[in-house]
């Protein structure tokens, strides 16, 4: 195994023990602080997260253009103050916290 697989593993390893399940009660405080990242469903938040860490520019900006990753809208926002117990998928990867909407 290469080196740089050994250290996306490593680092796939530590980031696992970060995913799960946040209110936006909780998110909410990271969006003042303008670090919140919102993934499509369609990508694995895991893997978007590695990405970041190893500083995958060419693989994070194809999906920016994609637009598969960008900052939540003024709309998602005002709409999540509505129901602070929506639970979304999170992941933090200093100084981001990476989060997806679940499917209702």
């Amino acid at each position: 195994m290469s080196d740089q697989n050994t250290k996306k593993e490593t680092l796939r390893k530590s980031l696992e023990e970060t995913l799960g399940l946040a209110e936006w009660s909780i998110l909410r405080k990271h969006a003042t602080r303008d670090v919140i990242i919102l993934v499509d469903p369609s990508l694995s938040l895991l893997d978007v997260g590695i990405a970041i860490a190893m500083n995958d520019e060419t693989q994070v900006q194809a999906w920016i253009e994609e637009k598969k990753l960008g900052k939540p809208s003024a709309e998602q926002l005002t709409t999540w103050e509505t129901d602070l117990n929506r639970t979304f998928s999170s992941l933090i990867v200093q100084p981001f916290v990476l989060m997806q909407i679940l499917n209702s």
